[in-house]
């Protein structure tokens, strides 16, 4: 019994810190405890718990909990594990000074993309993503890129979960999706065009591991002020090269 509540215990605390996850600027104990379907003196319970080992801290003004700085060294530590991160960081930072815009590095995480890597560019403009955090697979470049790719049943996984919109452009109808992503195979690269974020267009390439399986895509991404649709095509042609690189890299030779 007291090894369920234990396991009961931890189920709770991670349900706690995934919603917090989600939030930059935290939650309250009434807002969490109506997320998680707990009690809000089990909630603080918690939180204080993850509050004195550094997982979490509080603002003291708002009292509102987020995530703490502890979680970046357990976050950094699975980082350092990626080869695809190490084999491919050298390389976005090559792209990211070429282009002078923001590049990503994603890997596919269930139904959604998960960022592993980031190069911001010199500009001012502040984008949304963030190492750590998820994006929908069908409402950016990245994304659809690693769908375009991927199995005809992983596509309709992800279509069974739901086609969110995000923004007046996102692709929300599947089969529309469908016949969007055989462009893209056919073209080898992917446009996110304020799908995802008003006012922001990406361009993304899947990378492939030594059996021809899609594991990654990275993108270059920024403002529709300094990407317009003209210069789609010049980025198209090196995110594929780069892409390609890292894949090469990865152990793929299909492009041989």
């Amino acid at each position: 019994m007291q090894r369920e509540n234990s396991v009961q215990s931890i189920e709770r605390a991670m349900r706690i810190l995934e919603e917090l996850a989600e939030e930059e600027d935290g939650l309250g104990v009434t807002e969490l405890s109506a997320r998680v379907g707990l009690h809000k003196s089990t909630v603080h319970r918690i939180l204080n718990t993850l509050l004195r080992m550094g997982y979490v801290e509080q603002n003291p003004k708002s009292e509102k909990y987020r995530l703490g700085t502890k979680l970046l060294y357990l976050g950094g530590a699975i980082l350092d594990r990626m080869d695809i991160r190490k084999e491919s960081h050298e390389l976005l930072k090559q792209l990211a000074e070429e282009v002078n815009e923001t590049v990503h590095l994603v890997i596919p995480d269930n139904d959604k993309a998960l960022y592993i890597d980031k190069i911001d560019s010199k500009r001012t403009i502040r984008m949304y993503s963030q190492i750590g955090r998820h994006v929908p697979l069908h409402a950016s470049a990245v994304g659809k890129a690693i769908l375009a790719f991927s199995s005809p049943e992983y596509v309709q996984k992800v279509i069974k979960k739901g086609l969110d919109r995000y923004t007046r452009n996102t692709i929300v109808d599947p089969d529309r999706l469908i016949e969007h992503l055989k462009e893209i195979r056919a073209q080898g690269y992917a446009v996110d065009d304020e799908e995802n974020e008003e006012g922001i267009r990406c361009v993304g390439a899947p990378v492939f591991d030594y059996t021809d399986k899609v594991i990654a895509a990275i993108s270059i991404s920024g403002s529709t002020v300094t990407i317009p649709p003209e210069r789609v095509p010049e980025l198209a042609s090196k995110v594929v090269n780069y892409a390609r690189t890292i894949s090469r890299k990865m152990g793929w030779r299909a492009g041989e």
